[in-house]
């Protein structure tokens, strides 16, 4: 491996398993403790990572999300059973937002099956899985293109949000918690994600419980402006509480 390609299988492995040994990391890379050092050391002049003993954590607060593809690797069985149980709350006749992510792409898996239905995303990707279904009615946003996640953003997205009248709209996030709510390294999805909240009669963030917790520097909106949440039941008991004494209908899918 390159260096590049260590530091980004370090922060991959680190976002899908939180924390990591330097010893684990020597044998999955098969080099060095001198090396790993190293590359954790750039990780976290970064702001990636922070060092903890014998080994390294992710950094809570955000700088960057993972490239779609390394995204679509992870948690795939939470993100496929969100997918099933958020598409089972969309009815015959509406028009449904699929934001831009790996779990949203899970729903447009399931909603590609049904029939009379508009979907609406910023996902280069679920419009392309889509593309083969005929009987639905699909847009895309258009807008900036980000190469990195297969999405669109920037302001000719959020002016076509804005001409939309949306019934549903699932949003996704790389992070979120009670005193961030949902945010984003990103300053260019904020204001999609706030239009979308504005345009749709219902609002449901769709996110497995690896990503509660972290927070990236832009702040899209309080968790109580959403309507739904449905989330893994991995997430700790007394968040999982916390969340049932709020006004969102939460939804701890068993996996």
């Amino acid at each position: 491996m390159t260096p590049s390609e260590r530091r980004d299988f370090i922060y991959g492995y680190l976002y899908e398993y939180q924390t990591v040994s330097i010893s684990s990391l020597v044998e999955l890379m098969n080099v060095s403790h001198m090396t790993v050092r190293r590359d954790i050391s750039a990780l976290e002049e970064e702001g990636k990572v922070v060092s903890i003993s014998g080994g390294v954590r992710l950094n809570n607060a955000l700088h960057q999300e993972l490239p779609w593809n390394e995204k679509a690797r992870l948690h795939c069985q939470s993100k496929r059973k969100i997918g099933h149980f958020a598409a089972s709350l969309v009815e015959d006749g509406q028009v449904v937002y699929l934001d831009a992510g790996t779990t949203t792409f899970e729903i447009a898996r399931v909603l590609g099956e049904r029939f009379n239905l508009t979907v609406v995303t910023n996902d280069f990707s679920i419009v392309q899985y889509l593309m083969n279904k005929p009987q639905l009615n699909l847009f895309h946003t258009g807008g900036r293109v980000d190469k990195r996640n297969h999405s669109s953003a920037g302001n000719i997205a959020v002016m076509m949000l804005k001409s939309l009248n949306i019934d549903i709209a699932f949003i996704s996030t790389s992070s979120w918690d009670f005193e961030h709510g949902v945010s984003t390294p990103h300053e260019e999805k904020v204001l999609l994600k706030q239009t979308l909240l504005e345009r749709s009669r219902r609002s449901i963030l769709v996110s497995d419980s690896n990503k509660f917790g972290k927070y990236g520097m832009f702040r899209v909106c309080a968790l109580e402006q959403l309507d739904d949440i449905i989330c893994d039941n991995h997430l700790p008991e007394n968040i999982i509480k916390k969340l049932e004494e709020t006004n969102i209908n939460f939804y701890p899918i068993n996996v």
